[in-house]
């Protein structure tokens, strides 16, 4: 992925070409991992360009700083206006969008708390996730080593920096084994998610996620399509999901702002159902693009349109 390094981001309240945006090498963030952000798509419709679900990330976002006691200095609806100007500023019709925020540089040591913390918005054109072919093919992934933290490690609720040096090693992982991706299980071997992605399995006509005691974080792509589902007459079920379910199951998607819906057509080298893009993922892909591309009527308030 090339980035335009005359790409303007928000720090802060100004603006700043990629190139000229710096942080401190003491900064706290840079030692201690100490940042909280989110990953956010904007599409292109017939009216203009749409951020999908912005406020449900923004209200995320500031979720996450509160479990780490980060006291974001701007309200949600600054931070919206922020997201959507910097969109405007770049002349974007699609991309995504990372905003971030973290603590800077005052002191170091691992309490925080005389640090500032600063806020970063960055724009960028981004294809699909796993590969455009995986989309319609489906993806072949492995099953980590690595597993999720255990509660009372780190808070997985949090979208925080820290947790994904946790998803880099099972990503790394899945590539040395030569797979798209990796699903982790969690502390007790149920199936939590992949290392950036939410995880269905479909059995017949219901629809299965991992609840949110098994280490995973609370997506919102995941919510988006169990929302689909239901609004189609699928049931759909939050529950414990155990590894062998996965090799049985009709269909295995991911989900995400960056994923989307991604098709799993295999686990550790078993087929899973007819080891392409199933019926069901089909569907509720299409509908979930149609949302986001305003091709269907919003019904749920999803999208903030740009201009």
């Amino acid at each position: 992925m090339a980035f335009d390094e005359n790409l303007k981001v928000w720090m802060d309240g100004e603006f700043v070409a990629l190139k000229d945006a710096k942080i401190n090498v003491l900064a706290h963030v840079v030692h201690y991992g100490s940042a909280v952000f989110e990953g956010i798509r904007c599409y292109e419709t017939e009216n203009g360009p749409a951020v999908f679900r912005l406020q449900d990330h923004v209200q995320r976002l500031f979720d996450s700083a509160k479990i780490y006691k980060m006291d974001i200095p701007y309200t949600q609806e600054e931070i919206c206006d922020a997201i959507v100007e910097t969109i405007k500023v770049n002349n974007l019709k699609g991309c995504y969008i990372r905003p971030i925020t973290y603590r800077g540089f005052g002191e170091l040591g691992v309490n925080p708390l005389n640090c500032p913390v600063e806020t970063t918005i960055a724009v960028w054109e981004w294809g699909a996730y796993i590969g455009e072919e995986e989309m319609e093919q489906g993806a072949n992934i492995g099953i980590s080593t690595w597993r999720k933290p255990a509660p009372g490690t780190l808070p997985v609720l949090a979208k925080a920096a820290a947790n994904y040096m946790n998803s880099q090693l099972a990503n790394l992982e899945a590539g040395e084994h030569g797979y798209d991706e990796a699903i982790q299980l969690d502390y007790h071997g149920h199936v939590a998610e992949g290392s950036g992605e939410n995880i269905f399995i479909v059995e017949g006509n219901k629809l299965i996620t991992p609840d949110l005691g098994s280490s995973i974080l609370r997506g919102i792509t995941r919510d988006s399509v169990m929302t689909i589902a239901k609004d189609l007459g699928y049931e759909v079920s939050e529950e414990t999901i155990s590894r062998e379910r996965l090799y049985l199951a009709d269909e295995v998607f991911f989900t995400g702002s960056a994923a989307e819906v991604t098709p799993i057509r295999a686990i550790d080298n078993r087929q899973i159902g007819i080891g392409s893009r199933g019926p069901v993922t089909k569907e509720l892909q299409e509908k979930y693009f149609d949302a986001v591309y305003g091709r269907s009527e919003d019904i749920h308030n999803w999208l903030t349109f740009v201009e």
